[in-house]
């Protein structure tokens, strides 16, 4: 694993975790979530970097939430990572986009719909940052090498792959657990994006689905194959969260569910 500022318990063998709210609702929630997640993660010594969209560009409906203003969600990820001593992350949308988030967080996150887009990941090459390409639903593992081609050309070697399932039919996703090792293969780390593997997109009302009862299963799967990170979206409220709901895991099971994962990970070690 490259050196990411800020990132600890490098040395401790286990997995790493990416986490944190879909979307940044505000400061308060977003301090309360990274205060919860840095102390499991410091006690189970798991290196531990904070997720949140400061915009969210994917969505079903106009009427949908997007976001709280880009500069003011981009402050508060700074803020989260100067209050607790951790490197963050976040998603670009827009080629544009890369300097202006790089100025505020340590890893630049390309969502999935938009890996095959070369400006948008030439862009969040040049910014030196880490750069975190998420698995589009519809390309195989080994297929995502040429994205990892076009950051590393660009001169960054600093990637990450993230597989976060593959579309089946019009309304629901499956893992195919083969993308993990085939991704690995590029001699970037790969990670599982646990919660949005378990959505159940273009429902009829407009908003995503999902299958939280699931998380656990596909963590742990993840785990014993041999995933160097786990993504993992958490909310106090799931319920009641502005984006990606359904498919959430309650902040307070996180701790359990890290907990099991460790001894799988110490298991295969």
């Amino acid at each position: 694993m490259f050196d990411i500022p800020k990132l600890k318990h490098t040395t401790s063998g286990n997995f790493f975790l990416m986490a944190g709210p879909c979307a940044i609702e505000g400061e308060e929630m977003a301090l309360q979530i990274a205060e919860r997640l840095v102390a499991i993660t410091d006690q189970l010594q798991i290196p531990f970097i904070f997720k949140g969209s400061y915009r969210k560009a994917n969505r079903s409906r106009l009427d949908s939430f997007t976001g709280i203003g880009d500069e003011k969600a981009l402050r508060i990820l700074q803020k989260v990572g100067e209050t607790f001593d951790v490197p963050t992350v976040t998603d670009i949308h827009e080629s544009d986009e890369a300097a202006m988030a790089a100025a505020y967080v340590d890893v630049l996150q390309i969502p999935a719909f938009l890996c095959r887009q070369t400006d948008l990941l030439v862009a969040a090459a040049k910014t030196g940052k880490v750069v975190n390409i998420k698995k589009g639903q519809f390309l195989s593992g080994e297929a995502m090498r040429f994205a990892v081609d076009k950051v590393r050309e660009s001169g960054n070697d600093k990637v990450i792959l993230t597989d976060r399932g593959n579309s089946f039919g019009y309304s629901d996703m499956v893992v195919d657990f083969r993308n993990i090792p085939e991704m690995q293969a590029t001699g970037a780390p790969v990670v599982m994006d646990i919660t949005h593997s378990l959505q159940q997109p273009n429902q009829s009302s407009g908003v995503t689905g999902g299958k939280p009862a699931l998380i656990e299963t596909i963590a742990k799967a993840a785990i014993a194959v041999g995933a160097d990170g786990l993504f993992i979206e958490t909310h106090p409220q799931p319920s009641v969260a502005k984006s990606d709901g359904a498919n959430m895991l309650a902040l307070d099971q996180m701790e359990n569910l890290l907990r099991k994962l460790v001894r799988i990970r110490q298991a295969i070690s």
